[in-house]
């Protein structure tokens, strides 16, 4: 049960996280290209890539991955949204834009993951 809470609370945090960054990505960057989809995916990826080599190296509490990794990360990161986004960039006809999101996303999310698990190990 205590599992169960810490995923809704982890929800609940990333769900708002994700909100708020949508927001300043729009009234920084506007509605061109969906930035905000970018920076939390990869925000997300590097958490991500840091909580799994902190519990490589180190004994997290259960209810602590289920904050973070299941209920935080979870509502912060946004899979479908990308998808979305990139299939009606390409219904569209923005097909580059399409492709950039997609090649950005999947790029750099899998950097970040590389990068958050290297912060961690370098600390060791």
């Amino acid at each position: 049960m205590n599992n169960l809470i810490a995923v809704a609370f982890g929800g609940a945090v990333g769900a708002s996280a994700r909100y708020g960054i949508s927001l300043l990505a729009i009234k920084l960057f506007g509605t061109g290209f969906p930035f905000g989809t970018l920076i939390v995916n990869c925000i997300g990826s590097l958490i991500m890539g840091a909580l799994y080599a902190w519990g490589d190296v180190s004994d997290l509490p259960p209810a602590l991955k289920a904050f973070i990794g299941v209920g935080m990360l979870g509502a912060l990161t946004t899979f479908s949204t990308f998808s979305n986004e990139s299939i009606l960039l390409m219904q569209e006809g923005f097909w580059i834009k399409a492709m950039l999101n997609v090649l950005l996303n999947v790029g750099l999310c899998l950097l970040m993951v590389l990068c958050g698990q290297q912060l961690v190990y370098a600390r060791i």
